[in-house]
């Protein structure tokens, strides 16, 4: 079927790009015209004409077994690297089974695209019962993501691409969903080509404001820095800023090597413990840096500020979320902590004897929230690279653990699912990651019950025959909701899982399986792991509370 330009009300064609091409092939060479290479997705009867096209563009395709798996390998590779991920499924269940890896990549300012197809032009609201058919797609992606938007004409493809490009690597990066009707990617019209939009410069604050934060700061004699996921990218302005105040670093979840944690100002992720909220409401003055300071990070609750609280975020919004800041600053980390730090005096060195104390006491904490796991990640850090990655489920072993006992030196190198919290995040997380940076150490870390989510990602791995250690530590279930159900006086059912011969499962999946009797051979392992020619699941049977009582052990 051949149709004429279908024209945008509004739009003109200004630079003589136009070429005919099927609207599949429109959203691949607008894809590779915005430099993906690498997409994720499963083809499906609707969207054939855009796995058509991809040779022709050089961009690959991740085939994962569920399209769930793909909306996690499209949010690690983002969150890995900085580029946008993208997700290509067919219509309706395929779409839905990714939403909830956009809403994660949404929550977590994760720049994360969808293209999907959907119900034809001009289909009956009500519909006819054909495949795949949902009354209104786009609707639902609406509520989930930052932008759900449907396009109503070939011609209008590159547009939509390059809008959504522009906004998701302008401000703060959020998910998006763009909708073609399946009856346009087949159809073949004339495109004009779209270049990707220039970038805006991130905003700026007035100079009177960096003024006004800088004497605040100035005038502090102990500043505390809280640095979030929007920290990242700017490591070495961060550094900068706290070497010249003498200021402590504290990162959030998101924002975990943000301020490389063995440089002697860093307090390493920590924004959960006693003595971290302590040293913040403590402090004369605290510096926040792209962070919504969500109560997902501040197990204990918001701090109760006793001094100045300047605070940097790009979004206009977020930098008044949850606390409002004596001076908020709307600009990018970078800019405005280079801006504010030209204007600060250098601070007289910090005590060593209150540094240490307070870096013994958060360590401390952290060794007692990882007690089950200290013996583990102890060895593992041991062997970690420089430039070692860390994708992470939504277990015990990572929250409790790998959290404040591995210590990382890089920002985006902890990839968790913190906003919207969900299961099966890391092994798919740690597979785009690796994509995404193939001279990187991967590991991932996942829980028994979470790594069953998405466990069918081990043979997309082992496919793409990466190094890849997995690391599953194993209570027998729902360690947490166990611990929940106990601590609230219920009977504790429904959490006790019986799980695979993992190991088996592994290797089964074409993988390396290895049962690890001894956590502090567990290091050794990974480091054997990291130069194999296949993903290494590395099976743990965990000595925590939970885990003794759910696998039946003394």
């Amino acid at each position: 079927m051949t149709i004429g330009v279908l024209p945008i009300e509004g739009v003109r064609n200004s630079v003589p790009n136009v070429e005919e091409m099927t609207g599949g092939e429109a959203i691949i060479a607008s894809l590779a015209a915005h430099h993906v290479d690498t997409v994720f997705g499963i083809p499906g009867t609707h969207n054939l004409a855009l796995f058509a096209a991809m040779p022709k563009y050089g961009i690959r395709n991740i085939t994962t077994r569920h399209e769930q798996g793909a909306g996690y390998a499209a949010d690690g590779y983002a969150r890995s690297s900085g580029r946008v991920g993208v997700v290509v499924t067919t219509t309706g269940p395929a779409a839905l089974n990714a939403a909830t890896a956009l809403a994660q990549a949404n929550s977590d300012s994760v720049p994360t695209l969808l293209i999907a197809p959907g119900m034809p032009t001009g289909h009956p609201s009500h519909g006819t019962g054909l495949l795949h058919e949902i009354r209104n797609q786009r609707g639902v992606f609406s509520n989930i993501v930052a932008e759900s938007h449907r396009v109503e004409s070939v011609a209008e493809i590159p547009i939509a691409i390059a809008q959504a490009f522009a906004r998701m690597r302008s401000g703060r990066p959020r998910s998006e969903y763009l909708e073609v009707p399946l009856d346009l990617l087949d159809a073949v019209a004339a495109v004009n080509r779209v270049a990707p939009l220039p970038l805006s410069e991130p905003p700026r604050p007035k100079p009177t404001e960096i003024s006004s934060a800088a004497q605040a700061l100035n005038g502090a004699g102990n500043v505390v820095i809280v640095a979030g996921g929007g920290a990242g990218g700017a490591e070495n302005e961060l550094a900068t800023i706290a070497e010249k105040l003498q200021a402590v670093v504290v990162t959030t979840t998101n924002g975990k090597g943000a301020l490389r944690e063995n440089h002697p100002l860093s307090l390493g992720a920590g924004v959960q413990h006693r003595s971290v909220l302590a040293a913040v409401e403590q402090a004369d003055a605290v510096l926040a840096v792209g962070t919504e300071f969500a109560p997902s990070d501040w197990w204990l609750g918001l701090p109760q500020f006793n001094g100045s609280v300047v605070r940097i975020d790009i979004d206009q919004a977020s930098v008044l979320a949850n606390v409002i800041p004596t001076h908020p600053l709307v600009g990018g980390a970078a800019q405005t902590l280079e801006a504010l730090t030209d204007q600060l005096d250098q601070h007289p060195d910090a005590d060593p004897a209150e540094l240490s104390q307070l870096r013994e006491s958060v360590e401390l904490e952290h060794a007692e929230s990882g007690l089950f796991w200290r013996a583990a990640f102890e060895s593992v850090n041991a062997v970690l690279p420089v430039n070692t990655i860390i994708a992470a489920d939504n277990a015990m072993a990572s929250y409790y653990g790998a959290l404040g006992l591995l210590t990382l030196k890089r920002s985006r190198s902890f990839l968790f699912p913190t906003g919207a919290g969900t299961l099966g995040f890391g092994l798919p997380a740690g597979l785009g990651a690796k994509l995404a940076n193939p001279d990187a150490a991967v590991v991932v870390i996942q829980g028994d019950g979470g790594l069953m989510f998405t466990v069918q990602e081990l043979i997309t791995a082992a496919q793409c025959g990466i190094a890849l250690p997995v690391i599953v530590f194993d209570n027998g279930g729902y360690g947490e909701i166990r611990n929940e159900m106990a601590e609230r006086g219920d009977p504790t059912h429904s959490v006790s899982l019986v799980t695979p011969d993992f190991p088996a499962l592994a290797r089964s999946l074409g993988c390396l399986g290895v049962s690890v009797s001894e956590t502090g051979d567990l290091g050794a392992l990974v480091a054997q792991a990291l130069k194999a020619d296949r993903p290494t699941l590395l099976h743990v049977l965990e000595q925590s509370k939970a885990g003794l009582e759910m696998l039946g052990r003394p």
